[in-house]
């Protein structure tokens, strides 16, 4: 049985790590409990969190390697914590997740203080540096892919497999077939470089499109989201190419344009793969190479491997090897297919309602433990590991 009770989601102000806190707190309180997320000035600029929810702004002390950094950086999460702590007397969680970002740690550090539980979700193929400064303290670490780099060996019993919420568009996608692509019909190809686009992509696609044998490139219909700095130019390369191409600088039906693509050419962020691999869409992928410790190019490694998707190093992204890639894809028959039936393998539909499993384990007493197990073991699919969790039930 399922108690009430109060849950504080802490995110950095992006969307890699706002999607999967919002996904979570949808399913929350779907289930009967409260949420707070606590965010910085970016993020309450990200639209998502639900109505239901509260939405904090704390401080981001962000310490690198830089020693100015540091002073400033200290008083930053100090001010935080403090913060955050005045928060938890008032709200009471039962449990603090959070999701990476700086503005995360305060929150996390105040957690400990208080003696609440706390878990961090990874949604990236590395630890990123917050959830790795919190992993000794943490109760749990959920991650969104089976190998993670930078975990200690000593903190691998905390690790649940859990994979990266998603919104529910996306998810229902899993249910829908393949696109039906015949030798002259229509091929859909979308093209996105993540919430920030990437320049690189205006760059490259429209002259590989260009380079593609003429059977090929006369059934093109591009779909690209485009910076706002490149769209013009983007289109009147495509004009010049004849070739028909639909360009935005921001697509809010995207799982819908996921749904008829036959093909995606992107970034390798955490969100995308995850996406990708739940609807089973073939994809093309170029990882971000400034990226926080290259952790996009550790994220395309299991989708790679499965068969699901290419990886072009961006050193190597010309145009003349996308288009390359691209007819290996799209003129072998049934290749296309497979790739999406193998990128749907990788995929992990229930990470919404497995993390917040997760986090509903944190503070249950021995009982409702002992409960929650034996109706995992009911299940068809691998639900994630029970956290150690305190004895308090808050």
């Amino acid at each position: 049985m399922s108690f009430s009770k109060h849950y504080v989601l802490a995110a950095g102000g992006t969307g890699g790590h706002l999607i999967p806190a919002y996904a979570l707190a949808s399913e929350l309180v779907q289930r009967g409990h409260r949420v707070a997320l606590v965010t910085d000035e970016r993020g309450e600029k990200i639209p998502g969190m639900i109505d239901e929810g509260q939405v904090h702004i704390l401080p981001a002390g962000r310490v690198t390697k830089d020693p100015r950094s540091w002073l400033g950086g200290a008083r930053a999460i100090l001010k935080g914590r403090k913060m955050a702590m005045q928060l938890y007397d008032t709200f009471q969680p039962s449990a603090v997740i959070g999701f990476g970002g700086y503005p995360a740690y305060p929150a996390l550090l105040a957690a400990n203080s208080k003696d609440v539980p706390t878990i961090v979700h990874e949604q990236n193929a590395v630890l990123g540096r917050v959830n790795r400064m919190a992993a000794r303290s943490v109760n749990a670490i959920a991650t969104a892919y089976p190998d993670v780099q930078r975990i200690k060996p000593k903190y691998l019993e905390k690790v649940h497999l859990v994979g990266n919420p998603i919104r529910e568009e996306v998810r229902m996608l899993r249910e829908e077939p393949y696109p039906p692509l015949t030798e002259e019909g229509i091929f859909r190809v979308l093209v996105t470089g993540g919430s920030q686009g990437a320049t690189i992509l205006s760059d490259i696609v429209p002259d590989a499109m260009a380079m593609l044998p003429m059977h090929l490139r006369r059934r093109l219909q591009i779909t690209q989201q485009c910076r706002e700095q490149d769209i013009e130019r983007v289109r009147a390369k495509y004009k010049e190419h004849e070739i028909p191409a639909e360009l935005a600088t921001y697509l809010p039906d995207l799982p819908q344009r996921l749904g008829w693509a036959h093909l995606v050419i992107g970034r390798a962020g955490a969100s995308t793969i995850a996406e990708l691999t739940v609807a089973g869409r073939p994809a093309i992928l170029i990882p971000l190479p400034s990226a926080m410790d290259d952790h996009q190019t550790f994220n395309v490694k299991e989708m790679v491997s499965a068969g699901g998707a290419r990886s072009i190093p961006q050193s190597r992204f010309t145009a003349k090897e996308l288009a390359k890639q691209m007819q290996k894809m799209a003129l072998a028959p049934g290749a296309l297919e497979n790739a999406a039936r193998f990128a749907k393998k990788c995929g992990r539909p229930d990470a919404t309602s497995d993390l917040a499993d997760l986090v509903e384990s944190i503070g249950s007493s021995p009982l409702s433990k002992t409960l929650k197990v034996k109706q995992e073991k009911t299940q068809h699919h691998a639900a994630p590991r029970q956290a150690l969790a305190k004895d308090a039930v808050r």
